[in-house]
Formats: structure tokens, sequence, C-alpha cells
């Protein structure tokens, strides 16, 4: 397929959990700001008709998106819906009746990765895929060895620049600012290297538990659901190199030299929780051995990075909620003794609000002598109620042929790669207590002076905050 704006949005998955979230309240906004003109074709099996998924959708946004009255209109104009199974020729031949003259449509499978080959051989058989675009939810595959076979799937009916593999987390203005802070600000280009920092953190921290989900969750666990592709995203942006040009197959380029520079985590840089009361969630095998947290280390070796530890730690039922960066600076050689300086950093957070601080030392106020204390410079920005959802800018981006917000082919692979040598097996998991930071066994992938601390709000004196 060319450039060509998709013509239609079909999506599969239309009475699903994630429909109701994420995907209406996306669609509204999209038509809302004039980015959604065409029509929009729900399938599903659930016996339902169109006026059904009209009420499904107007509840959907009343709980989740804000109902608009005069977007909400014109989406229920735009809104078909096709009712069957998915292993059934008649749906399909239906949903071809529902497009109509369309000629790029654009297919989002909105449904579990096991019925995703079923789908894709059906829209090939219907003629459906002809000039047409797939969009695929995440989880992409449960191992390298699934992510490759279903490469392979996708493959044969779509070429690579028709496939979108959504991480909405590259939907996230926040995870993309930290590529615009780097390339658009000459002076960090001088410090951001294995000259000056010590070590890079990555946390990303829930405050609360698996609600509900944990029938999916126990089939998953911490690794699998962030780390190796939402926090392998934020990882990739802060590691890589400047790209040759904008384009979408140039960043990504970049990004996939990152983790070709990995080695495969090794167990003994690895740490696996589970938040005590995890087993008596409904769905959740009473042996489980899923972990809720994990702390790990990784090595970048790359000209820039080499020598340089990264950690990075994410989990449920942990003190705060937030998603932090944090690099540690090599500290100055300096006459003041080594046990008065804490080590300059540099902070990112990407959520709830947006913030950049630099951390230093300055004169304690009103200290008699030298005395030192560590101040940040900080400025922050809380996102806007007009801001775009993440699922509506990858949705967008999607239905326009931009790739950039997308994981390719051999990023996938190699994400799946890094972490595949601990995904087998019985591993080790240590119960820690709700609202606490992991278990102590964490201490053994743990930075030098220890974890910071992103719920700790006076644990720097803020020299500036900019709202």
């Amino acid at each position: 397929m060319n450039g060509s704006h998709s013509d239609a949005l079909v999506f599969f998955g239309a009475t699903g959990d994630l429909a109701y979230k994420k995907i209406f309240p996306a669609l509204q906004a999209m038509v809302k700001r004039g980015h959604l003109t065409v029509p929009v074709v729900g399938v599903a099996k659930a016996g339902w008709n169109l006026d059904q998924l009209r009420a499904r959708a107007e509840d959907s946004l009343e709980k989740h998106g804000g109902l608009d009255s005069a977007a909400f209109e014109k989406l229920i104009g735009l809104l078909r819906y096709v009712d069957g199974d998915y292993q059934d020729r008649a749906t399909f031949a239906d949903l071809r009746n529902q497009l109509k003259g369309a000629q790029h449509p654009a297919h989002y499978l909105a449904i579990p990765p096991v019925l995703f080959e079923t789908v894709v051989e059906q829209l090939a058989d219907s003629g459906c895929s002809t000039g047409a675009r797939v969009i695929v939810e995440k989880p992409f595959g449960h191992d390298l060895a699934s992510a490759k076979e279903l490469n392979k799937v996708l493959l044969r009916f779509f070429d690579e620049a028709d496939i979108f593999r959504i991480d909405h987390y590259l939907g996230k203005r926040a995870v993309n600012n930290v590529l615009a802070f780097r390339f658009a600000n000459t002076f960090v280009e001088s410090f951001w290297n294995r000259n000056y920092i010590k070590s890079v953190e990555i946390t990303m921290a829930e405050n609360f538990g698996v609600q509900g989900r944990g029938a999916f969750y126990d089939q998953t666990g911490t690794i699998r659901d962030v780390i190796q592709n939402h926090l392998f995203q934020v990882l990739t942006n802060l590691a890589m190199e400047p790209p040759a040009d904008y384009d979408s197959d140039s960043v990504r380029d970049e990004k996939v030299k990152v983790l070709k520079a990995i080695p495969p985590i090794d167990e003994k840089n690895l740490v696996r929780g589970q938040f005590r009361g995890y087993r008596d969630e409904n769905g959740v095998a009473k042996d489980s051995r899923t972990e809720t947290f994990a702390a790990l280390q990784l090595e970048v070796n790359t000209w820039r990075w080499k020598g340089v530890p990264f950690f990075i730690r994410a989990g449920k039922c942990l003190p705060a909620t937030s998603t932090e960066i944090f690099g540690k600076f090599q500290k100055p050689p300096s006459l003041i003794p080594d046990n008065e300086l804490v080590q300059n950093h540099l902070r990112l957070r990407l959520n709830p609000e947006v913030t950049i601080a630099m951390g230093m030392m300055g004169l304690a106020p009103n200290a008699e002598g030298f005395a030192l204390q560590t101040s940040e410079m900080v400025a922050s920005h809380s996102p806007s109620a007009d801001e775009m959802d993440a699922y509506e800018r990858v949705l967008g981006a999607a239905m326009t042929g931009d790739s950039s917000l997308f994981a390719r082919e051999d990023y996938v692979e190699e994400a799946w790669r890094i972490v595949d040598p601990v995904l087998r097996g019985n591993p080790l998991v240590f119960e820690y207590a709700p609202n606490s930071w992991g278990p102590a066994e964490v201490e053994r992938v743990s930075p030098p002076a220890g974890w910071h601390d992103p719920a700790a709000k006076g644990a720097f004196f803020v020299a500036n905050e900019a709202a």
C-alpha cells in the first residue's frame, strides 16, 4: 500500500474491554479534531446489532472519555457493525459488503493474539486485505519463538510497511519528549555519554494491583507486560544515536542498534517479586510464580554507553504511580571531601506529570562555612485536558501510514531475544509487602548508591517549579 490515508477503519474486538476503555474514547477524540471522517466498522461475535454497539460506545464515553454530543453524533453516523465468528467466511463476506467501495481499509486487531492468524487469513481469502493496512495490538507474541511465528503469519499477507504493531507507550507524548530533550538541545549531548554518566535507572511503578485482570496477568507477568515492550522503548530513546534523518525507518534503525548491543539477561542480574495477596486474586493460580515486580541490570555495549549499567525496575502495589528516568553523574574531582558530595543527576519524569530536573550541589541556606545541600532545577508540565491520548495518536498515525510510532519486525524480535532466556523454567519469586519497593533481595541488582525513590517528595530542594 502507498502513503494513501486509510478510507475505512475496521476494529475487531468491538465489544471487548479494550474497545470500551480506550478505543471508543480515542475515536470520539479523532472525530472531534476532524481526524476521522471515514466509515468505522466494528466486528465481534456477541449476538449484537448496530444499535447495541452504539449504546456500548455511548456508555464507554460517559465512563471513560467524557461524552461530547456533537462529536458522538458524528461518530455513530460513521459506525457500522458486523456480528459473526472469526472462523466463518460469511463474517468476512459481510465485512466486505460493509466496506463497500473502500480501497485502503485499516484493520485493527484488538483481539487476543491466538486469533491473529485466523483473522488475517480470512481477510486475505475474502479480499479485504487488498490495499489494506493491519494494526496489531500487543502482546506481540509470548516469547521469541512465538513472535517470530507471528511475524511470519503477518508477512504472508501484508508487506512490512503495512503492518503496524501497537505499543501504546510510543503514543505517549512524554516518551517521545525524551528524543526532543536529547536531540533538540545542544547542551545535553555534552554529558549524555559514558564519560559523565555513572548509571541510568528506569522505574515504572504502580500503586495498584492487577485490578480484576488476574487471569490475564498470571499468564503474562511484569517482564512480558511492561519491560520487554514499554520500558525497552524508553531505554532505546535514551540510548540511541542521532538518526541520519527523522523519517520512521531512520529513527527505528537506531533503536534496533541499541537492542542489538544488549546481551541477553542473565538470571544473576534479575530479581522477581510477587506482592503478598496476589495469589488470592480471581484467576490467579494458588501456587503462581508469576512476577508482579522485576528489577534487572542491563549493559548497552555501544561506543556511547559501554561500561555504564542500566537498571530497570517495574511493579505493582508499589508506594507510587510514576514512570521516571534517573541518570547519576560521575562525581567531580573536587577538593571537597568525597563523603560530602552527592552525585549530580538528571531526572526525567514521564508520568503522572512531565518533569525535567537537574540535581546539583550548592551552599545550604543560612548555613555557616561551606555546608552543602542538593538542589534541583525543575521544569514541570501537567498534561492538559485537550492533549491527544496515546491511542488517539497511534490510531491516527497508522491510518496515515506513519510508522514512526510502531515497532518494526526486527525490533520486536531483538527485544524478545534479550528477555527470552529468563522466561523459561521455574523462576525464584520473592514475596514483598504491598506499598513497599519490592522484596529485600532487590539489593542484588541495585545501583551502587541505591535506587532513587520517585515517591520521595521532599528528597530534594526544588529551586524552581513551572507548571
